[in-house]
């Protein structure tokens, strides 16, 4: 899905917590925008791709239009009801679905010429180890695209948000955070703004399930940076995008919060980076 539409992306965007597939959709239109900024960076889609936590499948499918092949992986079998119906009905056929795990990859070295991360590594146990791996199936002059939200910033907690908009994680701590908008869900879901439908809290509550905390690796951006750099990856490009609040902010004002190494997880809600494997480093990813 090559083209931005701006109106498809917003339509979606308000059905994606109807279902699996609904969200699958919402993520095919919104990956435009991910294919325009690997091309303003000089990526190509050509070769072979492999999506290293894919999730419902919706962005494969979009960058398999593009690509000669390819190949998404992810713990759960979310792909297969929206996925590989998705790609069905989109006519593409050069899409391969497995449950695999991103911190042992089951390909052999040197595999690919793109591999894309998009909202994994805070999901993930061992995020040193994922990148790794995502260095070791990358070929020579390969890229990477990695996003991912500090978890600091409301986007990146991964947590409900109250009517009333206070940060809980940054007042009380992620932990004792958790704890309060579980208890919220169970007791007082009408304090939480999200409706059920789009509250795992409250579907929890409701279902009579526990809600566990899979924000795994509690990203910070100084953090990101020398995991990257560890890994054997060179920092091709990165873009530190400030939540709406921040933007509306004075420019240098807005600036000296993003740029802030003791403000900026809070005040940006998203990150993007480009990769290439340094390969005057090669001992740093083992």
């Amino acid at each position: 899905m090559r083209q931005i539409d701006d109106s498809a992306i917003k339509r979606h965007s308000d059905l994606r917590f109807r279902s699996e597939y609904d969200y699958a959709l919402f993520e095919y239109y919104r990956s435009a925008k991910v294919i325009a900024y690997l091309e303003q960076a000089g990526v190509s889609m050509t070769g072979r791709i492999l999506d290293a936590g894919c999730g419902g499948g919706g962005m494969p499918v979009s960058f398999a239009e593009e690509a000669e092949s390819l190949t998404a992986i992810d713990l759960t079998p979310r792909f297969r009801d929206a996925g590989t119906r998705l790609a069905a009905e989109r006519g593409v056929r050069n899409v391969s679905f497995a449950v695999a795990n991103g911190m042992w990859l089951p390909f052999p070295d040197r595999a690919f010429d793109l591999v894309l991360s998009h909202a994994v590594i805070e999901h993930v146990a061992d995020a040193a180890r994922y990148l790794r791996e995502c260095r070791r199936v990358l070929k020579s002059g390969g890229r990477m695209y990695l996003s991912t939200s500090p978890y600091l910033s409301f986007a990146g907690a991964h947590l409900p948000r109250l009517k009333v908009p206070v940060p809980l994680h940054l007042l009380l701590g992620r932990r004792a955070a958790f704890a309060t908008f579980r208890a919220l869900a169970r007791h007082a879901p009408w304090t939480l703004r999200e409706p059920e439908h789009e509250n795992t809290f409250i579907k929890a509550a409701r279902q009579g399930t526990v809600k566990h905390d899979d924000l795994l690796e509690r990203v910070r951006i100084h953090r990101m940076r020398t995991l990257i750099l560890d890994a054997g990856f060179e920092i091709l490009r990165e873009n530190l995008h400030q939540t709406r609040t921040f933007r509306r902010l004075p420019g240098p004002i807005a600036r000296w919060l993003r740029d802030g190494r003791l403000t900026q997880d809070v005040v940006v809600g998203a990150v993007e980076y480009v990769l290439r494997i340094d390969d005057a480093a090669p001992n740093r990813a083992r």
